[in-house]
């Protein structure tokens, strides 16, 4: 754990000195400092590391309470369509009400979040589950529907390109003052960590959480709104970053094992340090220029999605 949170400090540190604008030591604090370097620092490096450490480890818990809710290790918001229904709820803010605070979008946004997962859980009942692998695909399939409604609306009224920004998770726009959602973010992570063992409980089915004495419905309904809040905030402020909350859960439980009061500090971190990572690279690797977060983590995710795909179908036999 202490090398994780090292290597994530070292690179937040090395995050703020990369990029166009010539920030470093010597800019900074030499001989020839200028005034410019010091607000690109303090209005754009800091506020998008923050924003990339928020987000990074928010949807990673959001996906590790929506594996333990579903009972599924391939379930994360981008594969239960709860990512697309935050967009269409944004969507919908955007064209009856635009006059309204980014903070009530937000609001919109967690609702349809919370109405799609919940209804993604309801269709779970009917569809007979032999495979694991059927519940992402159901999700996915749902994803589809809603991201195809989102998308002939924002048609209709001329708003694919927003719509567009939204799907792509991108930190380049990130500045001070329109970053700062996420900290709810974090506030849902702390909540997580505090419910951590009711969430363990629940994982365990209805029948073992009500003998044991918890409230099985208030537990399920409190882990869809940290979800449901992580994803539209997430979404509102930098886009949607795939497989995030698949693969970071799955990787420390097979460091750690499935205890959620152990997981949560270990998912919150390497999710922090795994978005960082690829936010570095995709800042290098086409430098002068940057590949969005959502295309990097959805290339190594896909990737990796696939081989843990193949090795639980290799595990079974």
């Amino acid at each position: 754990m202490g090398v994780v949170v090292a290597l994530t400090m070292m690179l937040a540190v090395a995050s703020l000195f990369v990029g166009i604008s010539d920030v470093s030591l010597s800019t900074l604090f030499g001989a020839g400092a200028h005034d410019r370097a010091m607000r690109v620092l303090l209005v754009s490096r800091i506020p998008r590391t923050a924003a990339i450490l928020l987000a990074g480890s928010a949807l990673a818990i959001a996906g590790l309470v929506m594996q333990i809710i579903v009972r599924n290790r391939f379930v994360e918001p981008s594969t239960a369509g709860t990512t697309e229904s935050a967009s269409l709820g944004f969507l919908v803010v955007t064209i009856f009400a635009p006059g309204w605070p980014l903070m009530a979008k937000m609001l919109v946004a967690a609702v349809f979040a919370f109405a799609g997962t919940a209804l993604f859980l309801r269709i779970l009942r009917f569809v007979p589950l032999r495979d694991v692998m059927l519940v992402p695909l159901v999700g996915i399939m749902l994803g589809g529907v809603i991201g195809a409604v989102t998308t002939f609306f924002a048609y209709r009224f001329d708003l694919l390109p927003s719509v567009l920004a939204w799907t792509i998770g991108d930190f380049s726009g990130v500045l001070r003052g329109r970053y700062e959602l996420l900290w709810f973010g974090l506030a849902a992570t702390i909540l997580a960590y505090v419910a951590a063992d009711r969430f363990t409980v629940a994982g365990l089915g209805r029948d073992v959480t009500t003998s044991l004495g918890l409230n099985y419905k208030a537990v399920m309904t409190f882990g869809l709104a940290l979800v449901a809040v992580i994803s539209s905030v997430t979404l509102v402020s930098v886009g949607s970053i795939p497989f995030l909350g698949l693969i970071v859960p799955n990787v420390v439980s097979l460091m750690v094992g499935d205890n959620m009061r152990i997981t949560v500090p270990w998912v919150a971190a390497l999710g922090a340090l795994f978005v960082l990572l690829c936010d570095i690279v995709g800042r290098i690797v086409r430098y002068p220029y940057e590949i969005p977060i959502g295309v990097t983590v959805g290339v190594v995710g896909s990737a990796i999605f696939l081989y843990l795909l193949l090795r639980a179908r290799g595990s079974r036999g």
